[in-house]
């Protein structure tokens, strides 16, 4: 016999799983509605920034709005403004890129 009053029996498995069911079903939750949709987007992204060809209209993640005049690896070269001026960017801050509409 026990002297200090604790129950030497062990936990039934039923209680084990009310304490793990929630955790279970919130990671599952968060999966689906944050997880699932973020990692859409992230391939998406990767997908357009891939895509990239000379002459596209981009916007830099600034605000710049240019055409693509060169791409070297990561890096491209855009024309803005009325004076065509070049700027030097990195891939990863464009934020959308448009197609330019061919003359067919």
């Amino acid at each position: 016999m026990p002297t200090d009053g604790a129950n030497q029996e062990g936990t039934p498995l039923g209680a084990i799983l009310q304490l793990v069911m929630p955790l279970v079903f919130l990671f599952v939750i968060m999966y689906f509605f944050i997880i699932r949709p973020q990692r859409k987007r992230e391939k998406e992204t990767q997908a357009m920034l891939a895509a990239i060809t000379n002459g596209d209209n981009i916007t830099t993640i600034g605000g710049i709005c240019g055409k693509v005049k060169e791409i070297r690896d990561d890096i491209l070269t855009i024309e803005v403004g009325r004076d065509k001026v070049n700027l030097v960017i990195e891939r990863w801050a464009i934020k959308n890129v448009d197609k330019p509409i061919s003359a067919d």
